[in-house]
């Protein structure tokens, strides 16, 4: 064969070969960035849970710009808050609610123990008209039925309501609650009407896992639970 056409040949074959190995480099290349994507999508998800917690609380933003509706984890308070988020307690065992201390309504913000998440904060009418307002809190997320052994109490200005997801055998209410989950995703509803400018209300939420509860098994280990509570006006004077 004529040596100039195996030139050819040779170059037509390398030129492949470099056109094919261009080819194979931008494969991985977009492989590395979805790759990588997908771990910066998986730690966002992670740090948004963890920033905002087990436990949310927020107002309706109209509501706190045009009325005045404010949180805080003070009774006293320098700047109005919309939001506000309860330190997270990981691997949380479970306990009996008897051996919750007494005063755990009297300390104000997070006040976790290491198997429950307490969190008391005050939502104010700092506006200068006289309100009525209703409080949601739901489940926002839930992992392995989790929600099945979860207690909820509830003080609002000093009176404990402790709720309970319904028996799962459909056996009504769980003996150690006074109220049943409203649903499968809201557990509680509260309002007050007469709100006046300069009104405070305490709230206190705890959340812990029951150990009396028949549900309370090890199908449940490694689950997760997020509640929020939404306040909104609904009438104002």
């Amino acid at each position: 064969m004529d040596e100039k056409i195996i030139d050819v040949l040779e170059l037509r074959r390398t030129a492949k070969e470099v056109k094919r190995h261009v080819i194979l480099m931008r494969i991985l290349a977009l492989l590395v960035v979805i790759l990588i994507l997908i771990v910066a999508i998986a730690y966002a998800i992670s740090y948004f849970y963890d920033k905002f917690g087990s436990f949310t609380v927020k107002i309706n933003k109209y509501d706190m710009i045009q009325q005045g509706l404010a949180l805080s984890e003070t009774p006293e308070y320098s700047r109005a808050e919309a939001v506000l988020n309860a330190d997270i307690v990981y691997d949380m065992t479970n306990i009996s609610g008897e051996d919750l201390p007494d005063n755990i309504d009297m300390i104000n913000g997070s006040h976790n123990g290491d198997s429950f998440i307490a969190y008391t904060f005050y939502l104010i009418n700092a506006g200068d008209d006289t309100i009525s307002y209703e409080g949601e809190m739901t489940i926002e997320n839930v992992t392995q039925n989790v929600d099945e052994a979860v207690r909820v109490a509830v003080y609002k200005n000093g009176e404990k309501t402790v709720y309970g997801k319904t028996k799962s055998n459909g056996g009504g209410m769980e003996s150690d609650c006074d109220s049943e989950f409203l649903s499968s995703t809201v557990v509680m509803r509260t309002s007050e009407e007469g709100f006046e400018p300069k009104a405070k209300d305490k709230y206190t939420v705890v959340i812990w896992l029951e150990g009396n509860d028949p549900d309370c098994i090890d199908d449940i280990i490694g689950g997760t639970l997020k509640l929020g509570m939404n306040f909104k006006i609904i009438e104002s004077t």
